[in-house]
């Protein structure tokens, strides 16, 4: 790797001085990497406001707007400024404000813990990539369920050469925390990256409070003997819990002040939340005990220096769109009408599984209680039931992980009972081969 810059520089000193375990956190890339406050970026922005300013790399009209089409203009209805100039590499400002206020107020136990200022992401595969590139070097480990998104695949091992160690997710019913406890064991003691996620990306799946309380003092008991954790926590469903007793709350605010040698970062975002797949918003939060705002201004600096050597940033409009229905009057009512529409579908496959004991012959359900999902545990192989019912009964599923996955978020409430009639017919067809 070539010489560190020296604004690189400027960034390490001032994590090492404030957590010098942070500093051990980061890969080669993460400490190489600098937002260029001193180079174009900084010149433009001693020029704004300026009479004349001929440094910012779009067009503007001659009235000193955006330059932009009609047949584009007329379909947005928000001014152009919010719509075509470029956002920062760190986010549109007052979004990140109101993006941060939004994690507190869904995280009241945060208190008044300090936290950086979220920066803006092409949404949560962008965010989780960055994260590696900002934690993870070639060899290194990450640590995460055997249940797990697909996709980790991609931006983990593909994306950084990273090593996956699983652990099992479910034993007798229940999230394997001892997994957890075991997996940060291997390897002595040194620098550790662990990924939780909750709501599961298959299963549906959110540790219960006592489930949460387990994993954050095992993080925290592996702190204390000296290991250095990087703790990623995709929060790409979070909200959507339909269950008492399981985590309203994020392990984010579990960690974020648990330990000075855990690094928390929070990977969050509109997408699911809110039900924007295509605007593509997402944020990385970070909190560690006795984070200061110089520590997380460094952060949040290589981030977005991260951030603009990969795609320069997120879009304009995707981000005033997300910022304006969060500060609508009508959001939380909104909001909740779509909550529950959801839960309305999780509670009659729970009434369907419960009249109908025959469907245990062919599958039963893993754990689930949150989310858009379900996985089946079949008495016969999933990608054979998969093809059956493609073929023979007109509905479609994905095999993985040895599991069948269901995606109720997707499904309409009357055609639920349809679907898992559907899959004990195919089921029992495979058997029957």
């Amino acid at each position: 790797m070539s010489a560190i810059n020296p604004q690189a520089s400027e960034l390490n000193d001032i994590i090492e001085a404030e957590n010098a375990s942070v500093t051990t956190m980061l890969s080669a890339k993460g400490k190489g990497i600098f937002f260029p406050a001193k180079g174009i970026l900084g010149q433009t922005a001693a020029a704004k406001g300026k009479r004349i300013n001929a440094t910012i790399g779009i067009a503007l009209e001659d009235d000193g707007t955006p330059m932009r089409m009609p047949a584009i203009e007329k379909l947005v209805s928000l001014p152009p400024a919010a719509v075509f100039p470029y956002a920062p590499s760190f986010g549109d400002a007052e979004l990140r404000r109101v993006w941060l206020a939004n994690i507190r107020g869904k995280n009241p136990s945060l208190g008044d813990t300090q936290l950086s200022t979220p920066v803006v992401t092409n949404a949560l595969t962008h965010a989780l990539s960055i994260a590696g590139y900002l934690f993870l070097d070639p060899g290194d480990t990450l640590i995460l369920p055997d249940l797990y998104w697909g996709n980790y695949n991609l931006i983990f091992k593909n994306g950084y050469d990273a090593k996956l160690a699983t652990h099992t997710t479910f034993v007798d019913g229940a999230y394997h925390v001892d997994g957890l406890r075991q997996a940060l064991k291997a390897g002595g003691i040194g620098k550790k990256v662990v990924l939780l996620n909750f709501p599961n990306n298959p299963t549906g799946y959110t540790a219960t409070e006592a489930e949460m309380d387990a994993l954050r003092d095992v993080l925290v008991a592996a702190a204390s003997a000296g290991n250095d954790l990087v703790v990623l926590i995709d929060d790409a469903y979070f909200g959507l819990v339909y269950e008492d007793g399981v985590g309203r709350e994020s392990m984010f605010a579990k960690l974020a002040d648990s330990h000075e040698r855990l690094l928390a970062v929070k990977i969050d975002g509109a997408t699911k939340e809110d039900y924007v797949w295509g605007l593509r918003v997402g944020f990385l939060t970070y909190a560690v005990r006795g984070g200061t705002a110089a520590l997380y201004s460094a952060l949040e600096a290589k981030t977005a220096g991260a951030v603009r050597g990969n795609i320069s940033n997120a879009s304009q409009l995707s981000q005033s769109l997300v910022k304006a229905a969060l500060q609508s009057d009508t959001y939380a009512v909104e909001k909740e009408a779509k909550f529950e529409i959801l839960q309305r579908r999780y509670t009659r496959i729970k009434e369907i599984l419960a009249a109908h004991p025959e469907y245990s012959e062919a599958f039963v359900p893993a754990p689930f209680n949150s989310g858009y999902f379900l996985c089946l545990q079949l008495e016969a192989d999933p990608e054979r039931v998969r093809q059956i019912l493609l073929k023979d009964f007109d509905t479609g599923t994905i095999a993985a992980s040895g599991l069948l996955r269901i995606a109720f978020s997707a499904t309409p409430f009357g055609l639920l009972e349809d679907l898992f009639a559907n899959i004990f017919a195919a089921t029992k067809a495979a058997q029957a081969e």
